[in-house]
């Protein structure tokens, strides 16, 4: 700091203080030392102090703009979400409406004395008029409430732009809003007391207990057509029987042990059912088609569920993922299960007609034993194959699930690692991403794949039909070829014979004259003659006369100027160009006498 041009040094140390005293008694500093500025000093520090607080003030308010600003944007974003999910909702509930009606109208009885369905739809207008109460009672207070506050409010800005000093109320309306929050909050307790009442008193009916068990699935899995089939060898049919418990057998395992995963798993995930409810309906507002969902997701989240962790959160999340993964998995394996059965019906459908057919054939034909034993050696080799062929599909398709069992959990582990490791974020998501670049090239190269050979099998088969024709029109055109040589000798014998017809023709009517140049260069006696008469102002009209339109004529046509419009925009040979060149009649209509009556 300078004062007065000199320089305070205070590098010095406690023990020097007394040098320092002593060296000023002395007068060693006398000639060189200047009194301080203290005000100017101080004045210099207050100005520093206030612009430093001034500046603070401005990145405050800066950071809460900034904050204002980010909270809206995510408010409005979370609006945007709203405004797509509301529709939906509103669809599903007039289409779920809908759906109980027309099941409540499509209801008949079936007797006189079948009042249930009276009942019913009695049931159904008490429930009706009671919510009709039940909105008048508590919905319609809070709208009249809202109505009555806008009014209020609008009077006192009125008064307000009057400068007038009306005598406020705002502690009646601030009791009678009190009052409504309260009705509000006891109404809202009564009807989830009510709630978890009804949900008690369906979860105390145990409907699970009347739900198809997957071990009668297995012994009901064989159908009528082949227990009840006319099968004239009883080993094809017990053979067929064991190919399709072995089939459900193998299918009921891998499902038996995906639902004790399932159960072995928290229905709601270790959550209160109310707060699981919830947690499931706000992540499937947000998509993955919605622009950085998953921020917004995770800031809904917390805003639900404010006493919960983000670790909890996605915590919950991932368990969340695993039970629709297994459940996935069941509905996979459940369309396999039916497709594998369906298969296997056909082609077993298939084996038994073939059986049939050969042992009627062989009754009609009178076959001996050994012809018979082979046929049935020969069908039950082909059902053995074919069975080995299912089986090894079969566990193909187990190997398969049990990888992508360890692909789940694994990427379930690097999730929870990245989720510890936050320093490897970044690297851990360009992983997934080239990951997830990797599986798509893949896809595009299998589908790419499965398309080249379908184009290779439909070019074989389109280079055999054009070979075919290209020898069938060779063939044609060498016919054509002859046939033409053939008709060209024809009419150049023709052609000879009557030039030589000619000929003599002319020889026997030629005449004889005498060469004379000046009456063959010379004009005609009607040349002459015509020339004669002939005015100057007749020889520079044309010709012959015109009878066609002019260039102005034709110009004026507006087919002609919609025509060159068109062409000039490139859409002269579109369909659109000739509806609107069919549609615009000419300056003048056609003289009947041009339209012809024949119809083409």
């Amino acid at each position: 700091m300078n004062a007065g041009g000199q320089t305070f040094i205070t590098s010095y140390r406690a023990e020097d203080l007394d040098k320092l005293t002593t060296r000023l008694k002395n007068g060693l500093f006398k000639s060189h030392y200047k009194p301080a500025e203290y005000e100017k000093v101080q004045a210099l520090v207050d100005a520093k102090r206030l612009e430093t607080m001034a500046m603070g003030k401005r990145v405050k308010r800066t950071r809460c703009v900034a904050k204002e600003i980010k909270e809206c944007d995510i408010l409005r974003q979370h609006r945007q979400v709203w405004s797509r999910e509301c529709p939906r909702l509103q669809k599903a509930e007039v289409k779920a409406e809908s759906e109980m009606r027309d099941f409540i109208e499509s209801i008949r009885p079936l007797g006189i004395e079948d009042t249930a369905i009276f009942s019913l739809k009695d049931y159904e207008v008490f429930l009706e008029r009671d919510r009709k109460a039940f909105v008048i009672g508590t919905v319609a207070p809070v709208h009249q409430l809202k109505e009555d506050l806008r009014f209020r409010l609008e009077q006192e800005q009125e008064h307000d732009q009057e400068n007038s000093s009306p005598q406020s109320n705002w502690e009646q309306v601030q009791h009678q809003v009190n009052m409504v929050k309260d009705q509000q909050d006891i109404i809202t307790a009564k009807l989830q007391e009510e709630y978890c009442d009804l949900q008690e008193e369906v979860t105390d009916l145990a409907l699970e207990k009347y739900l198809p068990t997957l071990d009668s699935l297995v012994n009901d899995n064989i159908p009528a057509e082949v227990l009840e089939s006319d099968c004239p060898y009883p080993e094809l049919k017990e053979s067929l029987i064991q190919t399709f418990q072995s089939l459900s057998k193998i299918h009921h395992g891998r499902l038996q042990c995906l639902h004790e995963h399932l159960k072995r798993a928290d229905k709601y995930c270790g959550w209160v059912p109310d707060d699981h409810l919830r947690f499931h309906f706000t992540l499937s507002q947000y998509t993955q088609d919605i622009p950085n969902y998953r921020s917004l997701c995770l800031h809904m989240l917390q805003k639900v569920f404010p006493a919960k962790a983000k670790h909890d959160l996605m915590e919950h999340e991932r368990a969340l993922a695993r039970q629709r993964f297994t459940q996935t998995q069941i509905k996979v394996l459940t369309q396999q299960w039916q497709q594998d059965q369906e298969e296997l019906l056909a082609k077993a459908l298939a084996t038994l007609q073939e059986a049939r057919d050969a042992y009627q054939e062989e009754l009609e034909l009178q076959r001996d034993r050994e012809h018979q034993q082979d046929i049935c050696f020969r069908l039950r080799e082909k059902l053995q194959q074919w069975r080995a062929h299912q089986e090894e599909v079969a566990e193909l398709q187990a190997a398969i699930a049990a990888r992508q069992q360890e692909e789940a959990e694994a990427i379930l582990k690097r999730e929870q690692e990245k989720e510890a490791a936050v320093r490897a974020h970044q690297k851990e998501q360009l992983r997934k991403f080239h990951l997830e670049q990797q599986r798509r090239r893949e896809e595009l190269e299998q589908r790419d794949q499965e398309r080249l050979a379908k184009l290779r099998s439909a070019m074989e088969e389109q280079a055999r039909q054009d070979r075919d024709r290209v020898h069938f029109r060779a063939e044609m055109l060498q016919r054509r070829q002859e046939a033409r040589e053939a008709c060209e000798l024809e009419r150049q014998r023709e052609e000879v014979e009557r030039h030589n017809r000619l000929e003599a023709l002319r020889n026997q009517v030629a005449v004889v004259a005498e060469s004379d140049a000046d009456r063959m260069m010379g004009g005609t006696q009607s040349w002459r003659h015509r020339f004669s008469t002939l005015r100057e102002v007749d020889i520079h009209r044309p010709l012959f006369g015109i009878h066609t339109y002019t260039d102005a004529q034709i110009v004026a046509d507006p087919r002609l100027r919609v025509e060159q419009a068109l062409r000039n925009a490139g859409l002269h040979h579109t369909q659109y160009a000739q509806e609107v060149l069919a549609n615009i009649k000419p300056p003048k209509p056609p003289r009947r006498d041009t339209k012809s009556e024949l119809q083409f």
